[in-house]
């Protein structure tokens, strides 16, 4: 490809002839440049010198823990925030203080504070003719006052309580002193502010206090003379006594119905099974009956002697049949006992009843009693909150008055604020620095009379030529070898090049002329490129084009021999991987598209190049639109990652798709995991993908494996450079390059990866 430049202008500026001009007249700027520092350095020696001091205050909380008030909690405690700090600054700048401080330093007695002292004839002839306004009319505190403000400057050291208190002056002495005695002012008046403070809280306290202490007896009073009247009597836990014998009463209720309910549901127990004949063993009431108790021992006792007889003696032995007679009188006899058990349980049960009716009389009448001490309650209530919060008040400004008081005659007053830093009598003026000053001057005018002089070279016209015509062709080096017998040697390289310059613009030669040139080179690489081509031909004419300057075979002797694929390919401009990033990043490409004919191995290419633009500091993103991912793997380790499918799918947004290279800080876009097919209906939306992507990187290079021309059309944009991988030049090569040229990418570029590792880590990498 031909570098072609148009002409911008009809001329252009001479910048030989306008340096030449600024050294033929280097001693008029210098001579006025020091005659500029002359007068800087005689006027800093004429300019009264002036003084500056400061001092600085630090604004803090400087009550001791020790004397703190005990009624103060961290609410009362001083706000000590930016707010507080910028009104402080505020305070010490008010005119009370520049006042006071200008009443005891005496300062309307200077020359340099009142214009009316010592004022020089010349002002007042000034003053007389109008041309001056007379400071007479000005009241001489106003004078003062000003003149005070313009030489002070009270500022707040940023992220800091601190502030400082700069003062200028013609006296070193007073310039010390002023901003010493604006801080001793501020401390005074903040001190004699708290002073006032203190005496009115004492002043407002005392006769509130003897107030408080009558209505406090009153309420007092009342709370007793109310309970007297309402018989509410206080019995344990405060509580009233109606109250809590209701209380009580409802407990011993409560405990009667459980007897009665206890001793009604035993009897009925007891009468179910002297009805249904059961056994009485079960009920603890039967079994407490101390007859009871005899007869079953008694009832055992038989029953063994039953046992015993039964050995030697028959059933109808009048000695056994007498035991058993026994033994069922004794069995009639507990039953007989059972009824009394029974009849007492329900005696039992009817006294319960008795009492439980008793208790609900008495439970009624302590309700309506406690009804009526309820009543009363509340008013008794109302009257103790009252007298409680009198007495508390009352104790309160007790206190506070006890702790002002205590103040007040110790005089002990501290201030929120204290001096760390005084100024001191300063030695040296800050104003003027003759040495800086005179630098300045020289310097600058330096650099003045420089550019006036550039200015005045280029306004005359001098420093106008021609514009340049382009520039030459670049030679290009063309490896050749010679095949005879089937036996290849080595020649050497056969260097080519125009010796003639060629202005050509591109007004002068078309499009199409450009195409047919790339289309002839092309198609000479095709029939070079043939693998069972003759050693040696009788004649071969030489092809060159006179457009471009390229030349592709070299006559040798009688005959000319044709050149290898390899020699073809870097016929069309084979260049390495260092050579493609100068090539993008001089021409300012935003796409770089690469097509490897070769297949996955050639896409090495696209990811050294795009690794060593991003080392140059761009900012660079790589596009795999393989199908196999041969541009992911190297770079992410994995084909899992989202991707472009996943983006063109609408599974995914921007985000998830960019990934980090891991050897270098080039992005990439690797293939996705998403349906292809799915994903290539979306492929109308390519082109604004590219463009979303060369608007947030300085570069995008798009791998596309082995991609044709239409494969690659929607990728193409402004900016873009087509290149095309190579490993070993072959006939895929050829006819890929060859299609590429035909359908409209004359200017593509044969890149070839070799001399680099494998992509896949970073000591394969030159940059690195």
């Amino acid at each position: 490809m031909s570098a072609i430049q148009s002409n911008a202008a009809d001329v252009d500026v001479d910048l030989r002839q306008l340096f030449a001009n600024l050294a033929r007249n280097w001693l008029w700027i210098l001579v006025g440049a020091i005659v500029v520092a002359g007068i800087a350095l005689a006027i800093s020696w004429v300019v009264t010198p002036l003084y500056k001091s400061e001092t600085r205050l630090l604004i803090e909380a400087r009550e001791s823990v020790f004397t703190r008030p005990s009624t103060g909690n961290d609410a009362d405690r001083p706000n000590l925030d930016e707010e507080t700090v910028a009104s402080q600054v505020e305070l010490i700048s008010s005119t009370n203080i520049l006042k006071q401080v200008a009443q005891t330093l005496d300062l309307a007695k200077l020359a340099e504070f009142d214009e009316t002292v010592n004022m020089s004839p010349l002002s007042r002839v000034l003053i007389l003719l109008g041309l001056k306004g007379d400071p007479n009319e000005i009241p001489p505190e106003e004078r003062v006052l000003k003149k005070m403000r313009e030489k002070l400057n009270v500022y707040r050291v940023e992220g800091s309580r601190v502030i400082g208190i700069e003062f200028s002056s013609r006296d070193a002495k007073l310039s010390a002193a002023v901003p010493n005695a604006i801080a001793d002012a501020y401390i005074a008046m903040q001190r004699n502010a708290k002073q006032e403070s203190n005496s009115e809280a004492t002043d407002w306290l005392a006769p509130e206090i003897a107030d408080l202490s009558k209505r406090v007896k009153d309420a007092e009073a009342k709370v007793a003379e109310y309970r007297a009247q309402s018989d509410l009597l206080i019995g344990q836990n405060n509580a009233v006594l109606a109250t809590q014998q209701l209380s009580e009463m409802s407990s011993e209720l409560s405990r009667v119905r459980a007897n009665r309910a206890s001793a009604e549901a035993t009897a009925q127990a007891v009468r179910k099974a002297l009805q249904s004949g059961g056994s009485l063993d079960s009920f603890p009431e039967v079994q407490a009956s101390a007859a009871i108790q005899r007869l079953r021992d008694r009832e055992g006792q038989i029953k063994s002697d039953i046992a015993d007889l039964s050995t030697t003696l028959l059933e109808n032995h009048p000695r056994i049949r007498s035991l058993r007679s026994q033994l069922a009188d004794i069995d009639r006899q507990i039953r007989g006992e059972a009824q009394n058990v029974l009849a007492a349980l329900v005696t039992q049960a009817q006294t319960a009843q008795e009492r439980e009716n008793q208790l609900v009389t008495d439970l009624n009448r302590l309700k309506a009693e406690s009804a009526r001490a309820g009543e009363e309650q509340v008013e008794l209530n109302a009257l103790e909150r009252e007298a409680a919060a009198q007495r508390q008040l009352l104790e309160s400004y007790l206190t506070r008055y006890r702790e002002a008081s205590s103040r007040q005659d110790r005089n002990y007053l501290p201030v929120d604020a204290r001096i760390f830093s005084r100024a001191v009598m300063p030695t040296e003026p800050y104003f003027p620095k003759i040495i800086p000053i005179v630098s300045a001057a020289f310097v600058a005018s330096l650099l003045i009379m420089s550019i006036i002089t550039l200015l005045r070279e280029l306004f005359s016209g001098r420093a106008m030529r021609p514009a340049n015509a382009p520039w030459p062709e670049p030679v290009r080096h063309v490896p050749m070898s010679v095949v005879r017998d089937d036996a290849r040697v080595d020649t050497g390289d056969v260097e080519a090049s125009l010796s003639e310059t060629r202005p050509v613009s591109a007004t002068q030669r078309s499009i199409e002329e450009e195409r047919a040139t790339a289309v002839r080179k092309a198609a000479i690489l095709l029939e070079n490129s043939t693998a069972d081509r003759p050693a040696a031909e009788d004649a071969m004419p030489d092809v060159s084009s006179e457009e471009t300057g390229d030349v592709d075979t070299v006559a040798d002797g009688a005959g000319l021999e044709m050149t290898t694929p390899r020699e073809s390919a870097l016929g069309l401009g084979e260049i390495d991987i260092e050579k493609a990033a100068e090539r993008l990043i001089s021409s300012g490409a935003a796409r770089a598209i690469f097509v490897s004919p070769e297949g996955d191995e050639a896409a090495a290419s696209s990811i050294l190049v795009a690794r060593e633009i991003a080392d140059a500091g761009l900012r660079v993103l790589l596009l795999d639109l393989t199908a196999s991912g041969a541009a992911s793997l190297p770079m992410l380790g994995s084909t899992s990652y989202a991707g472009i499918t996943n983006l063109l799918a609408s599974e995914a947004q921007f985000s998830d798709v960019i990934h980090a290279d891991n050897y270098s800080d080039c992005h990439l876009i690797p293939a996705g995991t998403a349906d292809a097919a799915l994903a290539m209906r979306a492929a109308d939306r390519l082109p604004i993908v590219m463009q979303s992507l060369t608007t947030a990187y300085d570069l995008v290079v798009v791998e596309c494996g082995p991609a044709d021309a239409d494969g690659i059309r929607r990728l193409v944009g402004e900016a873009t450079e087509v290149f095309v991988s190579v490993l070993e030049p072959s006939d895929a090569v050829a006819d890929a390059a060859v299609k590429l040229i035909e359908s409209g990418y004359p200017d593509l570029v044969l890149v070839t990866p070799a001399g680099h590792g494998r992509p896949g880590a970073p000591l394969g990498r030159s940059a690195a």
